[in-house]
């Protein structure tokens, strides 16, 4: 179990997303398509990548967990050469974007135009950290 920690390098992202069309297909999607492709790529830096969906099945968000800024700049990298991007702009219009954590210029200049927020890390713990 970890204690209390002043700094932390993960990022946490949280894409919220409204469904287009049939939220069957979308969930097809997420779990036959989205999910599995992202898993195959074994991200080192990737910690979770998790969808949720609301009970009218009419908005989904995305939540992204990642060990540090570089990893997201791979994260997006790795998005952007996909098919996947196509495919989820046929499936959802992004209505929000937040970005948890030390984001470096980098990555706030990747997702700035995206209509992205940030905020950066303050003060707390992870149990599912190791103390060191």
């Amino acid at each position: 179990m970890s204690g209390l920690r002043e700094k932390s390098d993960q990022i946490c992202s949280v894409i919220q997303c409204s469904i287009k069309g049939s939220p069957e297909e979308f969930k097809n999607w997420v779990k036959n398509r989205s999910s599995k492709y992202i898993l195959d790529l074994k991200e080192e830096k990737l910690i979770s990548y998790e969808w949720h969906i609301s009970d009218s099945e009419k908005e989904a968000t995305l939540i992204e967990i990642l060990a540090d800024s570089d990893g997201y700049m791979q994260r997006i990298k790795n998005h952007i050469e996909s098919p996947i991007a196509a495919e989820v702009m046929e499936l959802v219009d992004f209505k929000g974007w937040l970005v948890f954590g030390n984001s470096k210029p980098d990555l706030v200049e990747a997702l700035a135009p995206f209509g992205a927020t940030f905020q950066t890390y303050l003060f707390g713990f992870n149990h599912s950290i190791e103390k060191p």
